[in-house]
């Protein structure tokens, strides 16, 4: 087999595709022969040309799980010896690292079951070498091994970690530095005692040296690994970082203020900032670094996204999110320079920090509420001005900082409803479509609170937001819609007058069918139930049938975000009629049960060990009888569906609550789910199902007043289930 072996391994390299496909095929039929193994490493020892020596690992790797138990002792042996001699001899580094590859899947295997006892003082000791190449790769075998039989180094813990302490300040190779960081990332995820994480304090100064000489010599992706050290010690809920923390901030904020590097190092160095603004917030207060913090993510905010760019790595939409953390934990210490900052950026005279600023107070409204309140006719001056910029995005960002306000900042901003209603009138017929939909998101926001105040507005309010429902695109409309509907509920019989012409025109987004269309039909049936709740019954009543009709025909779209706002639609109609929703209830009971009994999709994402493509070997050396671990990686579950569940569970417990008496038919099997989804894996779920069953025995209690004793016998039964 060697000699053919040799052949196949050769005609692998070659350039021609189809030669390449010959050799694969004939290379994993022989792979299935443990007598590959030996022929594998006679050729990882022998063969001439570096390309088929590493070549040779890379096959090997891939194959001796499968192999491994089947071979002799004497011929394991002749294994590892080979691997050792290739790791110390071997002059070309990508073999010595394919090797130590090997090492790292035979010893998960031959440790525990001790045949390689002398493993790891070889490696102890070859860690300490003279040779440069030698150092390095031992520090390689150690982090991947890490993985593979970490448990045997926890009588060597603190021999371990000295040696790592000492390989990352080595003072003549910066490629030791590297693995030695490297490695250390690959300890600390496999650590998990406080007190021994602990001791990796005093690392934290050399981490942030190696770092910045792998930044001077443009080696990002080694630096990032510092970061994510850095993560690993943050997240521990030991007092990891001590005085540490001031050096960790002000190397990220170097990084994240670095534009000559990739997006996605700064990325990590303002993700780490975020990470200690969400778990280590007292130290930030502590070390005095909010302002320092600040005064780098504020700008960053006004920083543009190049084309093309990943917008999830864009430093405006990260520093946002650090902003956010920081005000929803710092509140006192985050207002005032976030509020300088703004009103300073108001007037520069580049637009971009203009956007800055107004964005900048939106963020921290939620975080900064009370403080803001405090400040709200000096921060509504900066944001109405900011509507009437001349450029579109600071417009946009202005009417999305009023959606903020009118969100947050409640009670209090309305009392301010003179001066903010005709800024959002007027941004209602802005030249941008950008602008006008944040300005509908403000608009609903705003009105959701508003009482009597909004009677003087109402006629050019609904005005606008008519012409619109009829001429703007599809999801300027859907916005539309929330803003009217917010506008009604304010209004109340005040909006009677503009329900005919509403309803008129809901009609025909009742009935759109195209996929692209149904968000939009979900939009009009949620508006649909407000408007009705707006005008009452004596007017939805007679011109109700054909809206149910087509609300119900909606459930064979198979739309989940519609069957939720028609579920809605169905609980604010009960609401409307009471005991005359009686007559739907057949129509929509078996709908809310059929939402509720949907399988919501959630499942175990099973991370499996992929095997890396080496110099493009990764195709020949898939390894169908390999035995690979695998891993829980995440629980995912449709969101969708879970939200439809949601809306269908409260739903149950609405049409009980209004029908009372006639509701007697679908307790059973309203009760039985309630009861399920009382203990449902997700919160919304649960929140509704309890306040269905509460609703429930409203309705319970009128059934009983008109049935006999052992139907209140029989419920109580189906209540202790």
């Amino acid at each position: 087999m060697a000699q053919s072996l040799e052949l196949l391994l050769i005609q692998f390299l070659m350039p021609d595709n189809d030669a390449r496909r010959q050799a694969e095929d004939q290379i994993k039929r022989l792979a299935k022969d443990p007598q590959v193994v030996p022929a594998l490493v006679q050729h990882l020892r022998t063969a001439k040309t570096p390309n088929v020596r590493q070549l040779a690992a890379v096959l090997l790797r891939k194959k001796i799980t499968g192999h491994w138990a089947k071979l002799s002792p004497q011929l394991k042996q002749l294994v590892k010896q080979s691997l050792i001699e290739s790791i110390t001899l071997e002059h070309s580094a990508p073999v010595r690292r394919a090797s130590a590859n090997v090492v790292s899947i035979i010893a998960k295997y031959a440790v525990p079951a001790g045949e390689w006892p002398d493993l790891l003082p070889f490696l102890f000791q070859f860690s300490q070498s003279e040779q440069e190449e030698h150092r390095e790769v031992a520090l390689i075998l150690f982090s991947s091994l890490t993985e593979t039989i970490g448990q045997t180094f926890r009588p060597h813990f603190a021999d371990m970690q000295a040696l790592l302490l000492k390989c990352l300040q080595d003072e003549t190779s910066n490629r030791v530095r590297i693995a030695a960081l490297k490695a250390i990332g690959s300890f600390l995820e496999f650590t998990n005692d406080g007190a021994e994480v602990v001791k990796f304090r005093e690392f934290i100064p050399s981490i942030l040296n190696v770092s910045r000489q792998c930044l001077a010599s443009g080696e990002e992706d080694v630096a990032v690994i510092a970061f994510e050290i850095f993560d690993e010690l943050i997240e521990s809920p030991a007092p990891l970082l001590g005085d540490s923390v001031k050096s960790i901030v002000h190397f990220s904020l170097e990084v994240s203020s670095s534009h000559n590097l990739e997006p996605n190092t700064r990325h990590q160095a303002i993700q780490i900032i975020s990470w200690l603004a969400k778990y280590k917030y007292n130290s930030l207060k502590k070390h005095k670094l909010v302002i320092p913090i600040l005064q780098v993510m504020c700008p960053l905010l006004a920083e543009s996204n190049e084309a093309g760019e990943d917008d999830d790595l864009a430093p405006d939409r990260a520093a946002a999110e650090v902003i956010d953390t920081m005000a929803l934990n710092l509140a006192k210490h985050v207002f005032p320079p976030v509020f300088e900052f703004a009103s300073v950026s108001c007037q520069n005279a580049s637009p971009k920090y203009r956007e800055a600023a107004v964005t900048a107070i939106g963020i921290i409204s939620e975080g900064c509420a009370e403080w803001m309140k405090e400040k709200l006719e000096s921060v509504l001056h900066i944001v109405l001005g900011a509507l009437r910029d001349p450029e579109q995005f600071v417009r946009g960002a202005a009417s999305f900082a009023l959606g903020q306000f009118a969100e947050y900042l409640q009670p209090e901003i309305v009392s301010h409803y003179e001066s903010v209603l005709p800024c959002i009138l007027n941004a209602l017929e802005d030249e941008s479509d950008e602008v006008k939909e944040k300005s509908y998101y403000a608009l609903a926001a705003f009105c959701e609170d508003m009482g009597e105040e909004i009677l003087p507005f109402l006629d050019p309010l609904m005005g606008k937001l008519l012409a619109a429902l009829e001429n703007s695109p599809r999801n300027l409309q859907e916005t539309c819609m929330s803003a009217i509907g917010s506008v009604a509920a304010a209004a109340e019989q005040a909006f009677i007058p503009y329900a005919e012409r509403v309803l008129e025109l809901l009609k025909i987004f009742m009935v759109l069918t195209n996929d692209e269309d149904l968000r939009s039909r979900a939009r009009a049936t949620e508006l649909l139930g407000l408007v009705a709740e707006s005008v009452g019954r004596a007017r939805m009543e007679p011109i109700l049938p054909p809206f149910v009709e087509a609300a119900i025909s909606g459930f064979g779209l198979e739309f989940s975000e519609l069957r939720e706002y028609t579920h809605g639609f169905f609980s604010n109609i009960a609401g409307v009629l009471e005991d005359g929703f009686a007559q739907y209830l057949p129509l929509v009971v078996p709908l809310a049960f059929s939402s509720c009994n949907l399988d919501d999709g959630s499942a175990v994402d099973i991370d499996g060990s992929d095997d890396e493509n080496i110099n493009g070997f990764g195709g020949v050396s898939s390894d169908d009888e390999a035995h690979c671990e695998r891993s829980v990686r995440n629980i995912s579950v449709r969101t969708g569906v879970l939200d439809e569940k949601a809306a269908a569970t409260q739903a149950l417990g609405l049409f009980a609550l209004h029908t009372k008496s006639s509701y007697a038919p679908f307790l059973e099997e309203s009760l039985k789910i309630l009861v399920r989804h009382a203990s449902y894996f997700h919160e919304d779920v649960r929140y509704q199902a309890v306040f269905a069953l509460k609703n429930i025995l409203t309705a319970a209690h009128a059934i009983f007043q008109s049935h006999n004793v052992s139907l209140c016998y029989h419920f109580f039964l189906l209540s202790c289930l």
